[in-house]
């Protein structure tokens, strides 16, 4: 089940159904999961933009962590209605924050993700990613920072409730798939 909770202040189309606002300056935090790690996973988001809060979270029967913390940075650029927006990305996820700021990613798309994991959403990740001006923040997870820790709150709710749907991107027995 895919939560979207609005909260604060009358709520703009912002937070309708998606983000609506031309070159918003959009603060993002983000989250995964996964209970096993393959297993039961999730995702948590919490997109800010002055007084205004979205939340995003849902759940998936089986994934891992990596791609849990790949699909929140996905689904919160993808709730973004305008392209051109000022994001940055609050994520623990060093996987996920390297890869981009580093260059790694560039680098992979170059070689076709040639024996590198999780392709099909770095591939989403990048179409989503171009259509904005995105900077990643690494944070230290669990670290008492109150949006990462509602993020980990909404992840880990998401992957223990009893609506997973399925993450049709993850198969256990391709290699370049797992982690």
């Amino acid at each position: 089940m895919c939560l979207i909770i609005e909260k604060e202040g009358v709520v703009p189309s912002f937070f309708v159904e998606y983000v609506d606002l031309t070159m918003a300056v959009i603060t993002m935090y983000t989250d995964g999961s996964a209970l096993g790690n393959p297993g039961p996973g999730g995702y948590g988001v919490v997109l800010i933009s002055g007084p205004y809060r979205k939340e995003l979270s849902c759940g998936y029967a089986h994934t891992t962590n990596n791609r849990m913390e790949l699909m929140a940075v996905i689904v919160g650029l993808e709730a973004l209605k305008n392209d051109g927006c000022e994001v940055t990305i609050y994520s623990d996820s060093k996987y996920v924050v390297d890869a981009v700021s580093k260059g790694w990613v560039f680098g992979w798309e170059k070689k076709g993700f040639k024996d590198k994991k999780n392709p099909d959403l770095w591939r989403r990740f990048l179409v989503v990613y171009r259509r904005h001006h995105v900077r990643f923040v690494w944070v230290k997870g669990h670290a008492e920072i109150p949006e990462n820790e509602r993020c980990d709150r909404l992840a880990v709710a998401a992957s223990s409730s009893g609506n997973l749907i399925e993450d049709v991107g993850y198969r256990a027995d391709a290699p370049n798939t797992l982690l």
